[in-house]
């Protein structure tokens, strides 16, 4: 059986699959609390503007700004991945990978900027 060789984790490639793996999981792992937050408008409006009042802190601003931030990174990683599959050439593309990354960043920014603003 052959190892996994060390070099294909240097690869840009592979850092792309894994933030795109990442991100996923961590939105897997956000819904069930988003959908939990929704819940709460079903047991009235004072218990939903309690929630609300609660997520209204610079911490819950900060994970909005995160979700917002792997949203994007997952959105950008999963376009490349159809680029990839049904584009006609083919190679690496390390300019798909910038641009992901760039657009991931960009959305963050602003995101921020509008929360800081």
């Amino acid at each position: 059986m052959r190892r996994n060789d060390a070099r294909a984790r240097n690869h840009p490639a592979y850092w792309a699959f894994l933030v795109h793996r990442l991100s996923g999981l961590a939105l897997a792992v956000f819904l069930p609390l988003h959908f939990w937050a929704l819940g709460q408008a079903l047991d009235g409006a004072e218990a939903l503007d309690g929630f609300l009042r609660f997520a209204d802190r610079p911490l819950f601003k900060f994970a909005e700004w995160g979700l917002v931030v792997l949203l994007s990174l997952h959105m950008m990683g999963g376009l490349r991945l159809l680029v990839i599959e049904f584009a006609p050439w083919t190679g690496l593309r390390k300019d798909w990978l910038a641009v992901g990354l760039g657009a991931g960043a960009c959305t963050g920014l602003a995101f921020l900027l509008a929360l800081l603003g």
